[in-house]
């Protein structure tokens, strides 16, 4: 499955765990990523992980690149979802005239970052006029390049529409330097992410830094990874984070349950209730990461025989990336009480983690609407099969 350019991806990510660690006080308090860690992952390659290959990108199978997200949580959460939101952004070159997806990821540092869908902008002679302000813009303060998903409105103000009658949602780019930013991101968990809001004012976008983002039609690169939509490899990317967190959580519980002497108690790792908990705890996040993997496993084979993405793939993906997310985030709960007050100090390996990992399950990743949705196409009996029934 792997492709020489993108081998040695998580072997470079986990090298940089170590560095990563020791950045994550400084990432925490000034809620951004540090220059040494954004350095390190500039000339490890690891943003463009995503990006095609005809660019000098790893165009890496979702399942390394969903590894790589997994060891860089476990250094730091804040780290691995800015590099998993740039990541993924970086597909949009798929999208892209070559000269326009050269000018944004071939000049360093070629990083693009954008927020939630909003807005409309206005089709002028030669691109659109945009005036609007967006939110959530994780990873926005390493980027060159910004982006935004809005609605296009005619000249003459009326919405544009796509053959189906939907509205016709295109992904504008433009560098940083044209945008204001908003230091707005003050929460209680992923604080490294610098996930700020962003605005222009009557920016003029050339029609080549835009695209139909997600559209078969528009796409210009043959690669399996390319008939992924974006979404579909954002909820992989952040589940793969949540496993990571969790991973790194339990196994900080099970070291301290090796050596804690509770007072009046006898040791952590003599009692029976602590050692049925670690084992149970551990076979339900092997279990959640099985299951994941083994779902992007089952897609990508599909994918290399040419098929395209289906309405079975779209649900699978949905329901296993929320169900590891809340997966993981049970883990990280059990972790967080079985260290007792041990975890509610700041200098241990426990707080941060319960903090970013709730952040986490807070995202639209991990809406229990997903559920539903998953569940009316199965009672609908529309899909070929089951999710993951092959």
């Amino acid at each position: 499955m792997n492709k020489p350019a993108d081998l040695g991806l998580v072997e470079r990510a986990r090298a940089l765990q170590p560095l990563i660690a020791r950045e994550a006080d400084a990432i925490e308090r000034t809620r951004r990523l540090t220059e040494p860690v954004v350095s390190a992952l500039i000339e490890n390659g690891l943003y463009r992980s995503l990006l095609p290959q005809s660019l000098g990108g790893a165009e890496a199978p979702l399942e390394t690149f969903m590894q790589m997200q997994e060891e860089i949580a476990k250094a730091d959460a804040s780290t691995a979802w800015c590099l998993g939101q740039c990541s993924v952004c970086a597909m949009t070159a798929a999208y892209l005239d070559r000269d326009a997806a050269e000018e944004i990821f071939n000049t360093p540092p070629g990083i693009l970052a954008w927020g939630a869908i909003a807005h409309e902008v206005k089709a002028v002679p030669g691109g659109y006029l945009a005036h609007a302000r967006w939110d959530f813009a994780s990873g926005a303060r390493q980027a060159s390049w910004l982006g935004a998903h809005v609605r296009i409105v005619e000249a003459d103000g009326a919405p544009r529409k796509k053959k189906d009658g939907a509205p016709e949602i295109r992904t504008i780019l433009f560098p940083i330097t044209s945008a204001t930013m908003y230091d707005v991101w003050d929460v209680i968990g992923l604080k490294g992410t610098g996930t700020d809001s962003y605005s222009v004012d009557n920016l003029f976008i050339p029609e080549k830094f835009s695209a139909l983002r997600d559209d078969p039609a528009a796409l210009r690169e043959p690669g399996p990874l390319y008939r992924l939509t974006t979404n579909m490899v954002f909820s992989m990317g952040f589940a793969a984070t949540s496993l990571g967190v969790a991973r790194a959580t339990l196994d900080a519980a099970t070291e301290l349950a090796r050596t804690k002497l509770p007072q009046g108690l006898s040791a952590m790792r003599e009692n029976n209730a602590v050692q049925g908990l670690i084992g149970r705890t551990e076979a339900g996040l092997r279990a959640a990461r099985a299951y994941l993997y083994a779902t992007a496993a089952e897609v990508w084979r599909d994918l290399e025989r040419g098929a395209a993405v289906s309405e079975a793939h779209r649900i699978a993906i949905r329901i296993a990336a929320t169900w590891t997310i809340h997966q993981s985030a049970s883990v990280v709960d059990t972790a967080y009480h079985m260290a007792g007050a041990t975890a509610v100090f700041a200098a241990n390996p426990f707080e941060r983690r319960f903090r970013d990992m709730h952040a986490i399950a807070q995202q639209i990743q991990a809406r229990d609407t997903h559920y539903e949705d998953a569940g009316r196409a199965i009672l609908s009996a529309k899909l070929q099969t089951p999710p993951t029934a092959r």
